[in-house]
């Protein structure tokens, strides 16, 4: 089965040597959509063992350049999840109300809680990255964060959350064809902003931005994996598997049943 890429923690993320149209194995889109099938029908059953053991969650944080496929990978690979055992949150630009508390202050509202899985569509990490792209506040402000939010995802690991980080990793001519087809065609057109554009000016600075926050916030307890991204079905094969294996990892187990049950009829 195919992987993500994945880097020891204290070594370098060096995203550029990593193609984004990598495709490991004998995989094409027709194969790939059967093994997803499969994947997400016995992710399904340990996500259900999850909510019934109600001991632990597992958080999911998808970070990638605009286009990478974050809303198009949860479709895909969150295909029928009990809604009411797991949640989706995507962090844009912080209220009035959050930017009076601490940048974590907002992220921690949304872990999700005992039994559930979250996906968190952009994260914590949007402080290490627009925020530092854009300026917004002085460097040696965002440059202490990486050191908070492996704290913090420290606490999070210590009261029974699991981490599975994903980069989504796409490339700018990938990412300019997919923003031209959001202007060329009419249903998709909604979806286009000028202001994209002016993010994809910024693309270097991003990616240095990234590389940074792969390579200091990637621990052994929360790992970051870096998904090729160019090929939207392998995208999605390579987190369906990593989604599988992590909760076979976490192994849920159905709650003991009540004693003395056994001969009761229920007239």
């Amino acid at each position: 089965m195919t992987h993500p890429t994945t880097f020891k923690p204290g070594s370098d993320a060096d995203i550029h040597k990593i193609d984004p149209r990598h495709v490991e194995g004998d995989w094409d889109k027709e194969s790939a959509a059967a093994q997803i099938e499969e994947n997400t029908a016995k992710s399904r059953e340990l996500a259900y063992k999850l909510y019934a053991e109600d001991r632990r969650a597992l958080l999911v944080v998808l970070q990638g350049m605009d286009t990478a496929g974050k809303d198009g990978t949860i479709r895909v690979v969150m295909t029928g999840i009990n809604p009411q055992t797991f949640q989706i949150k995507s962090f844009k630009q912080p209220s009035e109300t959050e930017l009076d508390h601490d940048f974590l202050w907002r992220i921690h509202n949304a872990v999700p809680r005992r039994g559930n899985i979250g996906v968190f569509n952009r994260s914590h990490y949007e402080d290490v990255l627009v925020v530092r792209v854009h300026n917004l506040v002085p460097e040696d402000e965002w440059r202490k964060r990486y050191d908070k939010i492996n704290a913090f995802e420290e606490l999070l690991v210590e009261g029974g959350v699991t981490l599975m980080k994903c980069f989504l990793h796409v490339s700018k001519e990938e990412q300019r064809e997919r923003l031209q087809s959001r202007l060329d065609e009419p249903h998709k057109r909604w979806k286009f902003s000028r202001a994209d554009l002016a993010e994809r000016l910024l693309w270097d600075d991003y990616q240095k931005a990234y590389e940074d926050a792969l390579t200091k916030c990637n621990t052994k307890d929360a790992p970051w994996h870096i998904v090729p991204s160019d090929r939207k079905w392998y995208r999605n094969l390579v987190v369906s598997q990593l989604l599988l294996e992590t909760l076979e990892g976490m192994d849920p187990q159905f709650p003991a049943p009540e004693a003395g049950l056994d001969g009761i009829v229920v007239e």
